[in-house]
């Protein structure tokens, strides 16, 4: 399977909720960061815990894949995002486009960066 196509998994999962398929598809060690920046979500468990609250929180959320791009062991996502009401009552986060870039170790994903 292409690095593509886990990705796109990835995406799928990500809008059912399915955080345990989500997280399948990445390395022990992988992460959720801002490109070149602070470390959002560290290492398979974080990612599932933070993904978890972030669900919790945003039942609604989804990401819409705009343009895709595969680049080596890179894979480069435009994703337009829409949050919808959270549960704790707090303001509406207007829907945002964000750059996703996906690195892979073999036919896992080691590190998501994001560039909003």
């Amino acid at each position: 399977m292409s690095k593509l196509a886990i990705a796109e998994q990835m995406i799928a999962h990500y809008n059912a909720q399915d955080v345990d398929a989500y997280c399948a598809l990445m390395t022990d060690e992988a992460c959720e960061a801002n490109y070149r920046g602070a470390v959002l979500r560290e290492g398979r468990e974080g990612t599932r815990e933070g993904l978890a609250a972030a669900f919790a929180r945003w039942p609604e959320n989804r990401a819409e894949i705009r343009e895709k791009q595969e680049i080596g062991d890179y894979v480069l996502f435009r994703e337009h995002v829409t949050r919808g009401p959270a549960t704790d009552g707090s303001e509406p986060v207007e829907p945002f486009d964000v750059v996703a870039v996906y690195s892979f170790e073999g036919d896992k994903c080691s590190r998501v960066e994001f560039i909003r």
